[in-house]
């Protein structure tokens, strides 16, 4: 297992590697090793990121997510959001947590907010739309009833399940945001990894047992182990939580589109189990 050990030259250099003033060098520091594929990604880039107990649950019954991941597990969280261009939510976060979504616990910019309300749930009120942060993208159904906002409303085409996570990404793209970090909640990430979208999983693994609980991760079922996903993983500690750091691109994740049987649309996600870590 490696130990991550995060130092201010360390972090100065994956800063200058994320937008574009050092060139890749081998990864071979811990640090790099697990932060350098997210830094020197060009063009669409996708990384989902999960915090859960032991018991691989992300919430309470009752919603509670806050303080699942320990200290350095959130310090993590807020690397990875300093080295993409856009952090996506769902709705249900947004309405749950209240997140900033900022990156407060290190040095970096913010990254664009980028919130799936399909049905046009958000008042406007919620306090990333007032706190002065990075610009935010609201992705909602062209049905939607029509609300004004202080962001950017992407309207979009709607099935009868919801929104396409490909049309999703096609619409950062033009807008020239590539490098994206799905966050949350967990069913958004679970269909951004079941159409095929996701580079690289981080499971972060805090020494908490909640015993119930939505879980960070459901995928449609299967009905032998043989068809489990079996991602190529490095392990890290990063402190006070443990890292699975998982490629799932392109044996696993092209596994993943073969086994789909219908096309899996990012749904309103009203009654969505919630996700931690959005502080």
């Amino acid at each position: 297992m490696r130990s991550i050990k995060m130092t201010e030259p360390l972090w100065t250099r994956l800063l200058g590697l994320s937008d574009g003033r050092h060139r890749p060098t081998p990864f071979e520091e811990p640090g790099l090793q697990l932060y350098g594929p997210i830094a020197a990604a060009r063009g669409r880039f996708v990384l989902a990121q999960v915090g859960q107990s032991l018991d691989g649950r992300v919430a309470t019954i009752s919603g509670d997510a806050r303080d699942i991941s320990g200290p350095d597990g959130l310090a993590h969280l807020h690397r990875c959001r300093a080295l993409v261009e856009a952090v996506i939510v769902g709705v249900g976060t947004v309405k749950a947590d209240n997140p900033r979504l900022s990156v407060r616990e290190v040095k970096g910019p913010d990254p664009v907010r980028v919130v799936i309300d399909c049905r046009a749930e958000l008042s406007g009120e919620e306090g990333l739309f007032h706190d002065g942060g990075a610009p935010v993208i609201l992705i909602q159904s062209k049905e939607a009833p029509e609300r004004r906002y202080r962001a950017q409303v992407i309207r979009l085409a709607q099935s009868p399940a919801g929104l396409c996570p490909h049309a999703i990404l096609d619409a950062l793209s033009a807008r020239g945001l590539e490098r994206i970090l799905v966050e949350g909640g967990a069913r958004t990430i679970s269909r951004f990894i079941d159409q095929g979208l996701v580079d690289r999983l981080h499971v972060s693994i805090a020494p908490l047992i909640i015993g119930s609980g939505p879980s960070g991760i459901s995928l449609p079922p299967i009905d032998a182990l043989s068809q489990a996903q079996r991602p190529a993983a490095r392990v890290f500690s990063l402190g006070s939580d443990i890292l699975f750091d998982c490629e799932l691109t392109p044996r696993s994740r092209d596994a993943s589109v073969s086994r789909q049987r219908q096309k899996v649309v990012v749904a309103d996600l009203t009654s969505a189990p919630l996700s931690p870590d959005i502080g």
